[in-house]
């Protein structure tokens, strides 16, 4: 089953990651166009993402 949006979303979320506003704009976006499962994925993907940018660490509670 493709996962589109799920990689246009970590694709976007990389892109915008220099600006925690933004990030934080685009991962709430993201959070409204994937299904339950894809949002389980992405916040598996933010931890690990997060481990190198501290200052996005704060949005993993956008998804809990």
């Amino acid at each position: 089953m493709p996962r589109k949006n799920y990689e246009y979303s970590k694709l976007i979320l990389e892109s915008v990651s220099f600006d925690v506003k933004l990030f934080t704009k685009e991962l709430q976006k993201a959070m409204k166009q994937l299904l339950p499962f894809e949002l389980e994925d992405l916040k598996l993907w933010l931890i690990i993402f997060t481990k190198e940018r501290p200052e996005l660490r704060p949005t993993i509670v956008l998804l809990s």
